[in-house]
């Protein structure tokens, strides 16, 4: 089974604020995430991981890799 990650636990793990993981995801913006209930919302940390590795920088050509 998978473990799932409140809003608050997934922000802790990005080390942003809960506000503005919400953000992300109300612009379709930030990782994938689980609706579990009309208002809860979940994530994996593995989903988190993933989504924060396409966002890597290279300094080099000075934006995301792909």
């Amino acid at each position: 089974m998978l473990e799932l990650l409140t809003t608050e636990q997934a922000a802790a793990e990005l080390r942003v604020s809960k506000q503005t993981l919400e953000a992300w995801r109300c612009r379709g913006e930030g990782p994938p995430f689980f609706r579990v209930g009309r208002r809860r919302v979940a994530y994996t940390r593995e989903d988190l991981h993933i989504w924060l590795a396409g966002r890597r920088c290279d300094p080099a050509e000075g934006r995301a890799s792909s």
